[in-house]
Order: C-alpha cells, then structure tokens, then sequence
C-alpha cells in the first residue's frame, strides 16, 4: 500500500529541455520575423512561462499566442534533444511501492505527454499536473496542492522534486 507521495518538476528536474524549447521556440519565431539567441533564452526563458518572458521580444499579445501554439506544436521535432536525469528516473523506480508518484510542471499537456512517451517514462506517473490544470502556474503552489489533495495526502507525507525556487 502506498502511503507516500512524491512529485517531479519535468524541465530543468526530470529531463533538461532547454534545447528542446529553444529549438521549438526559435523555429515559431522566425516564421514571424523574430530571432531569439540561445544564451538569452537560457539564462532569461528557460523556465519561464511563455507570458513572462516573450511579450519582452513580441509586442504583439496575438502573435504571442500564436507563437506558442506553434512552439507546442515543434516541440516534437527536438525532442531527441532532451537531457534524460536518469539518477531520477532511478529513484522513482525504487521508491513506486511505497510512494505515489505525481508530475507537476507548467508545460503543456501536450508536450508534457510528448515528451513522456518519446523517453517511455509514462508508465511511471500515477498523476499529470500540467499548466491546464490550475489556475495560478508555479512558483505558487497550486499545482502541488491540487496533486496532495488528489492522493488524499499531508505535507508531511510528501516530497517534492523541483529545481525552481517554490
């Protein structure tokens, strides 16, 4: 019987995407005119919601919208790009008898399960938080909380795997 849950950031915690975003993003930008450099995007996107960081490139809050759509929609092209953790993916298989597992990220349901089943790692997760399902995206921690009342589970009884500050 599980008594334990534990829940896993996807980007930046269980595979690094950074590649994979940029790649995605830079390919849906310059269909608009716009380049983003790949230092720029590390060291002030990645990570971020696509709301915080490009209306700081694209004025335009319809072209922000439709860039993100096709952004979803390339992530698929690089996917092969991904930095696996596999120290982590480990650790989930040791701990899955006694610990739900969750996965709470701000990336798209769409990717998040791309992603999952390019690596086969879908099997893994009891959950899938992803931004469609809460209202308030991370830092707040809505999503954390949504994945805890779900298992019916206590602060106490859960740990959280993320490389954000929450």
């Amino acid at each position: 019987m599980k008594t334990k849950l534990a829940l896993f950031d996807l980007d930046g915690t269980l595979f690094d995407t950074r590649k994979i975003n940029y790649s995605a993003y830079l390919k849906a930008l310059l269909e608009y005119g716009y380049k983003i450099d790949y230092d720029f995007f590390s060291n002030c996107c990645n990570g971020k919601h696509y709301k915080e960081f490009l209306p700081a490139i694209v004025q335009s809050p319809t072209i922000i919208e439709e860039i993100h759509r096709k952004k979803k929609d390339y992530y698929s092209m690089f996917l092969s790009e991904a930095i696996v953790n596999e120290a982590l993916f480990s650790i989930i298989e040791e701990i899955r008898d006694t610990y739900y597992i969750a996965l709470v990220t701000t990336a798209s349901r769409k990717n998040t399960v791309e992603i999952l089943d390019y690596y086969k790692k879908n099997a893994l997760f009891d959950l899938l938080i992803t931004q469609e399902d809460v209202q308030k995206k991370k830092p707040d921690p809505e999503g954390f909380l949504t994945a805890m009342r779900w298992f019916k589970m206590q602060p106490r009884d859960t740990v959280i795997f993320e490389d954000s500050d929450v």
